[in-house]
């Protein structure tokens, strides 16, 4: 059977993504890039904002539309909130719920008596990452999670949290990197309680994958703030552990972050990233910062840009506040006006842009070891190549137009930033 893949929402959703694929080719099926031709499609929702259940239900609208002839598989965090919408009202043969998603190949199998022929059924070697142009591998090593912020719907969704073996995840880490893969992220729902339920830690897996595997390159999905013990951060000293995190803050106010039901307070959030740029060299943070919650206060929101400012962080990803019906912020009082939502979003764009700007601007000069993923033809007939510093600085490279630099590590020396300040351009220093 030709079967199309498609997911909304988070990194975890890709890694579950290619995992199936691996499972479906490994039976015989083809795996297609277009819908058109599909005789089974696969969707992985989203449910973390009202817009991403709008898009999920579009996406399977937009199947039905474009292929009625399909089979339509629905899993994740939306199909598994409302299955019976799903089911009804969206037309999927099947509902497969995020506790059962990992057997969602077995299932489909089962249930709609997918054939195939044996003698079409691809060795595990087989990747589809490279031949897609992605040179990065979005490993899965846990699912679920035992807090309950305020804004959250996917603690309902996910369930309780499940850790994967050790040895499972360093089986497919060798796996992906026997197959070319340079460089792996461990991802999950709450990577920082990995091993809450096994009697093991995220510190613990982490020196594992370092030690039993030979992957070049190791980074970390988003991992909670208060996850991180003193030991954590000397796993860095080993150089194929990437110098960047992506820690949630989501508000710089104590009062917001008591509102939020979040485990981390400013003045701790800021003790965590003095000791991680202390102690480890070039470390880049990142985060996420949800404008507008319920009863946020001028002085709060000041509290909040002057903490984001003081830490300087190499990006943030913004979220201005919508309702989320089944979590309960959303039966809060005090609703932040829209208006308002949006001046303030537009204030915390500019003081992003400019700290990102402030970021690349230390680097130039320097020379980095850069995963080459992305190239794109110029109006000259050259390539113009794209990758990423380990501390997760976007980098953009000239080639000429015989050059393959794809899936490459080249020592890159960083000339300067480019005009619109959101990247790097570099020069091949052994090219």
């Amino acid at each position: 059977m030709r079967i199309h893949l498609k997911s909304l929402g988070c990194r975890l959703n890709e890694a579950e993504l290619e995992s199936w694929s691996r499972d479906f080719r490994g039976l015989g099926h083809q795996i297609t890039g277009d819908i058109s031709q599909a005789d089974l499609v696969v969707v992985n929702t989203c449910a973390v904002t009202a817009e991403a259940v709008r898009k999920s239900r579009k996406m399977m609208h937009r199947t039905h539309r474009i292929n009625p002839q399909a089979k339509l598989v629905v899993s994740g965090c939306f199909a598994s909130l409302e299955p019976q919408e799903t089911a009804r009202a969206l037309g999927a043969d099947l509902v497969v719920n995020n506790r059962e998603k990992d057997r969602l190949v077995e299932i489909a199998t089962r249930e709609l008596n997918l054939h195939a022929m044996p003698e079409l059924a691809t060795t595990p070697e087989v990747s589809t990452l490279l031949s897609g142009g992605r040179q990065r591998a979005f490993v899965k090593v846990q699912d679920g999670c035992r807090y309950q912020c305020t804004f959250c719907i996917v603690t309902l969704a996910r369930g309780e949290e499940r850790s994967r073996p050790i040895p499972e995840i360093i089986e497919e880490i060798n796996l992906l990197h026997g197959r070319g893969i340079q460089e792996v992220v461990l991802t999950g729902v709450h990577i920082g309680g990995y091993g809450s339920d096994s009697g093991s830690s995220l510190e613990q897996l982490v020196a594992m994958v370092l030690r039993e595997t030979d992957i070049p390159r190791l980074r970390l999905g988003a991992v909670e703030p208060w996850d991180l013990s003193d030991a954590f951060w000397r796993l860095f000293e080993d150089p194929r552990f990437m110098p960047h995190l992506h820690l949630p803050l989501q508000s710089g106010a104590d009062t917001v972050l008591r509102r939020m039901a979040r485990r981390c307070k400013r003045r701790e959030f800021q003790a965590l990233i003095d000791q991680a740029r202390r102690v480890i060299p070039d470390f880049n943070i990142t985060t996420d910062i949800i404008v507008g919650f319920p009863g946020e206060s001028e002085r709060e929101w000041l509290q909040t840009l002057e903490l984001v400012e003081r830490i300087g962080f190499g990006h943030l990803h913004i979220f201005a506040y919508s309702v989320r019906p089944g979590t309960r912020a959303a039966t809060l009082p005090d609703p932040v006006p829209r208006q308002i939502i949006r001046i303030r979003s537009q204030t915390l764009h500019s003081l992003g842009n400019r700290l990102k700007r402030q970021t690349l601007k230390q680097f130039v000069g320097r020379s980095f070891p850069v995963l080459i993923e992305q190239c794109q033809e110029q109006s000259d007939g050259g390539m113009a190549w794209s990758g990423y510093t380990p501390n997760f600085l976007r980098v953009m490279i000239q080639g000429g137009p015989g050059d393959r630099l794809e899936n490459q590590i080249r020592e890159i020396r960083l000339e300067c930033m480019n005009d619109s300040g959101d990247q790097l351009l570099g020069v091949d220093i052994h090219s």
